[in-house]
């Protein structure tokens, strides 16, 4: 809800704050037009399951009525595409793309940004998620429309950057 303050106290954050600013799904920056709610991505199977998994209370129960989880170590055969298509957080870290406010990555910073939250990280991050469009024209350059076979693993990373790439 627009003004709200959520207070975080998970494994990765303590006492990190920050206030809804916009109604959850609304006022996007303009350009930043991602396909899938975070919901959506968590139930169509994202990053093996291993992801939110001890952070549910920062965001609505209902995200994860339908969620592919799984506590102990991240599943392929969780993705839709059931392939992997994530780097570990220590790459993500190495190459300077973790900014402190969301130490999950570009998933957890959408998924704030999608309840609501804006902040001083979101230029850089909607620039990164425009960026994975090359990726939608190599899809649709090399594979027949609807063939979800061609390319599973671009596909699963689009999926992962909340482009819905079964419709490609």
């Amino acid at each position: 809800m627009k003004g709200e303050i959520i207070v975080v106290n998970d494994l990765m954050q303590r006492g990190y704050r920050y206030e809804l600013a916009e109604e959850e799904g609304a006022a996007f920056a303009e350009g930043f037009t991602p396909d899938l709610s975070p919901k959506e991505m968590l139930a169509l199977g994202v990053f093996g399951g291993k992801y939110m998994n001890d952070c549910r209370g920062e965001f609505p129960a209902d995200w994860f009525a339908d969620a592919k989880l799984c506590h102990e170590a991240a599943r392929p055969e969780l993705n839709y595409f059931l392939v992997n298509a994530s780097k570990p957080l220590w790459y993500w870290r190495s190459k300077g793309w973790i900014h402190p406010d969301d130490p999950r990555g570009w998933f957890q910073w959408y998924c704030r940004y999608y309840r609501g939250r804006r902040g001083p990280d979101d230029e850089r991050q909607i620039k990164r998620w425009k960026a994975m469009s090359r990726h939608v024209a190599q899809l649709r350059a090399h594979c027949a429309r609807g063939d979800l076979s061609c390319r599973r693993r671009q596909r699963q990373a689009l999926l992962h950057w909340a482009y819905d790439s079964r419709l490609l």
